[in-house]
């Protein structure tokens, strides 16, 4: 059985591994220090294929976070480490540019994977002739992830017109969970990645609005029944040149449903009502083991604005504080954190992170951190993140 926290460390990486019940973990490769980008990946990517092996795992979702330029020679890395080890895992990969705070390289990868019972509980979602995503069924639930969706206009080589490459990501999003039997309604988790974020934040957030006001979504004025996904959104590039997106969905199997609760949080403003069309959080509740989805959280307060500007260390204090409240509402804790990724926006706050996490008692947590703008200028650091809540015996 898996351990609830593994770690080991070889050089300048560290591997996490922790269960989200008997039959699910995330796996975290995180390089802390500066170190050749190829060596790093292939010793991350040989601790991966042993713990995939070992326990039997699929992978259905997987991120890398490093370089544009050391994209090809690092998937290469990758394949060849995984093939050493007799695992020929085919699944989709999200390569989004994520720069190490030393510069240039390789930040590190966040994985999901499952034990199927039986081999047709796991299978690759196409679109066409491109496989775009992972499905699978557990307890009574079919989850899909989609990966590396875009609103690329195959007509031209280039597209400028932003708002409209998000709006045709969406329209894409939806058509293929309809293909897979589900809908954006069923959507409980999105990443977007997109470039030069603070240029078009607001183009984006209405193109969004009124997308989710399409899909049926988008709360109304006093609606409580609260829809959205949890998501974050931050600046990247992605090596086909355009924005892009990561979404998990789950719908019930045989008239069932999942049990699904959007998340606010009472030390901070609800996103939609400043026009950002998320939630703070999404529990998954399943017997015996829960997940919450931590949406991208930065230190904003009860009335929407930014707090403690210019100041690293009081926005990092700060937004442990919020994802603490969102935590505690259900039962857990920064330190029931299985997966996260932390944005900083200048180089020399990635030293101050890891030193605030390991004052908050998190010298162990399975984050990779990475270069990138927040949503707003004034913001340094942003975290988001996936938990595992624990009740009673796992099944």
């Amino acid at each position: 059985m898996i351990n609830e926290l593994i770690t080991s460390e070889q050089a300048a990486t560290k591997l996490s591994v922790t269960r989200a019940g008997i039959d699910q973990v995330f796996v975290v490769a995180s390089v802390r220090s500066p170190v050749d980008a190829l060596q790093a990946a292939w010793e991350s990517y040989i601790q991966i294929a042993e713990v995939l092996k070992e326990y039997q795992l699929e992978i259905v979702h997987e991120r890398i976070f490093g370089s544009l330029f050391v994209e090809p020679s690092l998937m290469s890395v990758r394949q060849r480490a995984l093939w050493s080890c007799d695992v020929h895992s085919s699944n989709p990969v999200t390569y989004i540019q994520g720069n190490p705070p030393w510069g240039k390289g390789y930040a590190g990868t966040i994985i999901r994977a499952v034990s199927p019972k039986n081999r047709s509980d796991v299978w690759t979602i196409m679109d066409g002739h491109h496989p775009c995503g992972r499905g699978w069924r557990r307890r009574g639930s079919t989850y899909l992830v989609l990966q590396n969706i875009n609103g690329k206009n195959d007509c031209s080589e280039k597209d400028e017109n932003r708002p409209l490459q998000v709006s045709l990501m969406l329209d894409r999003a939806e058509r293929i969970l309809r293909e897979n039997g589900a809908s954006y309604g069923d959507v409980v988790r999105t990443w977007f990645y997109l470039s030069d974020i603070l240029d078009w934040y607001a183009a984006f957030n209405k193109v969004r609005n009124e997308k989710y006001g399409e899909f049926g979504i988008m709360p109304g004025p006093g609606d409580r029944n609260l829809l959205l996904p949890a998501s974050t959104g931050i600046r990247a590039d992605t090596p086909l040149g355009v924005s892009a997106m990561d979404l998990i969905a789950i719908i019930g199997e045989e008239c069932t449903h999942p049990a699904i609760k959007q998340l606010t949080n009472v030390a901070q403003l609800d996103a939609f009502c400043y026009g950002s069309a998320f939630s703070r959080g999404a529990l998954i509740q399943e017997p015996g083991v829960s997940l919450i989805e931590v949406s991208g959280t930065a230190a904003i307060d009860q009335r929407g604005r930014s707090q403690f500007p210019g100041d690293i260390r009081g926005q990092i204090s700060c937004t442990f504080e919020k994802i603490e409240n969102l935590l505690g509402q259900e039962g857990a804790g920064l330190g029931d954190i299985a997966a996260a990724t932390a944005f900083v926006k200048r180089p020399e706050h990635a030293s101050v992170f890891w030193e605030m996490a390991r004052d908050h008692g998190l010298e162990e947590l399975p984050a990779v951190c990475v270069v990138a703008d927040v949503c707003r200028d004034e913001l340094l650091f942003e975290i988001d993140g996936e938990a595992v809540v624990r009740k009673g015996l796992e099944e």
